[in-house]
């Protein structure tokens, strides 16, 4: 949610930029600013009244002291408290709209985030490793883990529907294997590890942005106040919700690993194969709280996280800076890594890297102390996947393959899994 504050002074400037996403939200900040007016004003009117009520309830020992009538004094006063009842309920009205509109309107972008329409004009910085030659006709994921008995769709699909898959034998192992790796190495970078809970409720999923935007890609247990998560990110971020943090202790660094659950709402005909785009995947997730003038700086390191875990996997990738018009509604700027897939040609997202500034904290309320007794400011929140399993393991099949059909063990691996140098069929 933004600072109305800066809204407020700063009205052109965040029109112009939110403008950059491809949309004009001139109407919701135009609705903000004249129900924030309103809502100063009803302070100012409920401040009055109440100083009214405290002159005249000051009036009435006295008059009854002299041994005077009260009668119209009592009326004044419960006039003004008539009047408080109603500007109490109309202030809690305007702060509500108020609320509800500003959840509505997405981050202002980063100044420096190159303006574009869609994924198509991410901008690459980097790149690393080269794409396998392969000297036969690779297999695609699917096939692979099809072929050696790995992956099983077709049995998720009669248990339970379509986009959900079974990692059996090699590849359970594989997966299991990965997802320890990550931990380990994220804890190892001085991020604590969390166990969360996989569901949350909607006040949670309010306060990191899935809601009330984007309830069509959320799975909600009916006739509950719950949802299955669809990042590890929506716990750990809100684990300090409502709170004010010690500003000695940031920045403070997570890491989960969770099942996720999305519905994939508009993604009707689009990687319909394989494990790219599922309803159900592990993800490892990182996220940070950190001072304001410390985040776009945590940014790059955040980024360089999972790109440690590529380079130790030997997987090719690259990093793109995301344009306004592919960035996500709550991040202020966002890096994409993408790992080679031989089976598209071309490299696919594996990760997501993003800096939410103060956007996130005011919703869910995440404050901190530069010292005891200071003001109280909002953290800045960042997070990044590092890795999603599902990706990385359909990445690792593909750029690993052997013209035998197995596929070879990256060997940071391989401690994971007892040794063990190859997949192939049990």
């Amino acid at each position: 949610m933004l600072d109305i504050r800066m809204v407020r002074e700063e009205t052109e400037r965040v029109k112009t930029l939110l403008a950059r996403r491809g949309k004009s939200y001139d109407a919701e900040i135009d609705r903000a600013l004249a129900l924030d007016e309103r809502r100063r004003a009803l302070i100012l009117e409920s401040e009055s009244n109440q100083s009214n009520q405290n002159r005249v309830s000051k009036q009435i020992p006295v008059l009854k002291k002299e041994g005077k009538d009260t009668t119209a004094v009592m009326a004044e006063m419960k006039a003004l408290a008539e009047q408080t009842k109603l500007l109490t309920a109309e202030l809690s009205a305007v702060e509500e709209e108020l609320r509800d509109v500003m959840l509505g309107i997405p981050c202002v972008p980063d100044e420096g985030v190159p303006v574009g329409k869609d994924s198509e004009e991410n901008t690459p910085i980097r790149t690393w490793g080269e794409p396998p030659a392969f000297d036969f006709a690779p297999k695609a994921h699917w096939d692979l883990g099809a072929d050696l008995d790995i992956i099983d769709m077709p049995r998720a699909t009669k248990v339970t529907g379509t986009r959900f898959s079974f990692m059996r034998a090699g590849g359970a192992a594989l997966e299991r294997a990965l997802l320890n790796f990550c931990l380990d190495q994220n804890t190892k970078a001085g991020f604590t590890e969390l166990m969360c809970p996989y569901m949350a409720n909607s006040a949670t999923l309010t306060g990191t942005g899935q809601l009330p935007k984007f309830a069509d890609q959320m799975f909600k247990i009916e006739d509950t106040n719950y949802y299955l998560i669809s990042t590890g990110e929506i716990p750990a971020t809100n684990y300090y919700a409502n709170e004010i943090l010690d500003g000695d202790l940031l920045p403070v660094y997570h890491t989960t690993n969770t099942a996720c659950f999305r519905s994939e709402a508009g993604a009707a005909g689009r990687d319909t194969r394989g494990l790219i785009r599922v309803h159900q995947f592990h993800k490892v997730e990182i996220v940070k709280f950190v001072r304001p003038e410390d985040s776009m700086a945590e940014l790059e390191t955040l980024v360089a996280q999972p790109e440690s875990l590529l380079r130790a996997l030997g997987l090719p990738y690259r990093v793109v800076v995301c344009c306004t018009g592919d960035m996500g509604a709550n991040q202020a700027k966002q890096y994409d890594i993408e790992v080679w897939m031989p089976s598209y040609g071309k490299y696919v997202e594996i990760s997501s890297c993003s800096n939410y500034v103060d956007y996130q904290a005011r919703r869910a309320g995440i404050r901190f102390k530069r010292e005891k007794g200071g003001k109280t400011e909002f953290v800045h929140t960042l997070n990044g996947s590092s890795l999603p399993a599902e990706r990385a393991v359909a990445a690792i099949l593909e750029n690993y393959q052997n013209a035998d059909g197995t596929v070879t063990v990256p060997e940071v691996l391989r401690p994971y899994m007892g040794g063990r140098e190859r997949i192939t069929k049990e």
